[in-house]
């Protein structure tokens, strides 16, 4: 369980300046999915983003990442919804010192593999007795697995493994490689549609197949296609099959997968106190230098969740009060746990609205709504969840639209949480 991990995270021995091959360059054209190295230039600056396999970082790091936005940045700390860390605002000039002062940090273990390293896990894995193995020797495979194959760094910055201790946090992720742990002792990896189970010591060396298999099926797609996620294969690509092939090849068995039916998916961790551990959710995903700097002091150990929380390891002991005195949410009954937005105006030309101001104004009205609310500036959504959500995007009349599963959008006004409270309660035509 990630319990077991020291802090901060022991990183695989990669040599940092490892080049980028020119298969791998290749198959990355197009992909334009910012990394740390490779800045998106955004209206308010230069947007780096610092991938954090399974959301783990020693506080330490955390503080680095910090003073990093302090020094060069817009000082926020912005998360993302697959647990990594995002800083805006830079000069674009400052790649090489930012890199090198992530390597120092031990966040860049190589320069070639920096935006592949997608990986989230259970952030509560072995902290409240739940699940059904450690997943930390999990991340520390896969991780260095990665940064090892050169195969892997035509992965799409897109691409994103996910590591369940069985709880079933991580099912609805849509995560294009699955690990989850068995009762049998077995790790189930679902790849697209297609699932096998392995032997648990085998499921960071199948993970790895997967993706390296899948980039082969995705060489074969159709000329001018590109395919970047598994669910993007052509529909019979065979992918599992493949895997389980190769693995065979090798030496690993695994077998089929019986289908029981959809997995069980457990909610994320609520916000408060679990044994030797603090939840806190992070209002739209924005740490402020406050917000972070008392991270830094509640544990060791800290772990960013794919909700934009974090669950903070070690001696909590009057943390909650000094995390909520930041901003923070660090008990149950805030609103703020089902609501998202993404960076909005004035940081993205493409924004119609700011999001996230809208978002705090209406606030009172996420009580009515069966599902949680997601904010989008334009029709691209960036950052919207997976799971069911109300979707409330900005129309180019300056109002926003309202879209509900199963119901017709609706015009809805922001500056008044009565009447999209009454939109969002109002029964599925």
């Amino acid at each position: 369980m990630l319990a077991a991990m020291p802090s901060p995270l022991p990183r695989p021995a990669v040599p940092p300046a490892s080049p980028v091959t020119a298969a791998a360059a290749a198959a990355a054209a197009g992909d334009a999915c910012p990394g740390a190295l490779r800045l998106h230039h955004a209206d308010d600056g230069g947007l780096a983003r610092v991938r954090v396999p399974g959301g783990v970082l020693g506080a330490a790091q955390l503080a680095a990442l910090g003073e990093l936005a302090l020094r060069r940045g817009d000082g926020d700390l912005h998360l993302t919804s697959r647990g990594n860390v995002q800083l805006r605002g830079l000069g674009l000039a400052c790649g090489e010192a930012l890199g090198r002062a992530l390597a120092d940090a031990g966040l860049l273990p190589s320069y070639a593999h920096e935006r592949v390293r997608n990986i989230v896990a259970s952030p509560l894995s072995g902290l409240d007795g739940h699940g059904v193995r450690p997943v930390g020797d999990w991340l520390r495979a896969l991780d260095a697995a990665l940064c090892g194959s050169e195969r892997a760094q035509a992965l799409s910055g897109r691409f994103l493994f996910a590591l369940d201790d069985g709880r079933g946090d991580m099912t609805s992720l849509g995560a294009d490689v699955t690990v989850r742990a068995l009762v049998s002792g077995e790790a189930l990896v679902r790849v697209g549609a297609g699932a096998f189970a392995v032997a648990a010591a085998d499921a960071p060396h199948a993970a790895l197949r997967a993706a390296e298999l899948f980039l082969d099926a995705a060489a074969r797609a159709p000329e001018g296609t590109r395919v970047w996620r598994v669910a993007e294969l052509p529909e019979g690509s065979g992918l599992a099959g493949a895997v389980r092939e190769r693995l065979a090849d090798e030496g690993v068995t695994a077998r089929t997968a019986l289908a029981r039916g959809p997995l069980p998916e457990a909610a994320p961790p609520a916000p408060g106190p679990y044994p030797g551990a603090l939840s806190v959710h992070v209002p739209l995903g924005l740490l402020s230098p406050a917000a972070w700097r008392e991270l830094t002091r509640a544990g060791a150990e800290l772990r960013l969740t794919p909700w934009r929380g974090a669950v903070v390891v070690g001696p909590v002991e009057g943390a909650a009060e000094r995390l909520a005195a930041a901003g923070l949410v660090t008990a149950p009954g805030s609103a703020w746990p089902r609501v998202g937005a993404c960076v909005g105006s004035p940081g993205c030309a493409r924004a119609r609205a700011d999001v996230r101001a809208d978002a705090a104004r209406a606030l009172p009205a996420v009580a009515a709504s069966p599902l949680p609310l997601y904010w989008s500036a334009c029709e691209r959504r960036c950052g919207r969840p997976a799971e069911p959500h109300a979707d409330v995007v900005a129309g180019p009349d300056g109002g926003y639209v309202l879209t509900l599963p199963g119901r017709a959008p609706r015009p809805v006004d922001a500056a008044d949480p009565a009447r999209l409270a009454t939109a969002l309660a109002a029964p599925t035509p």
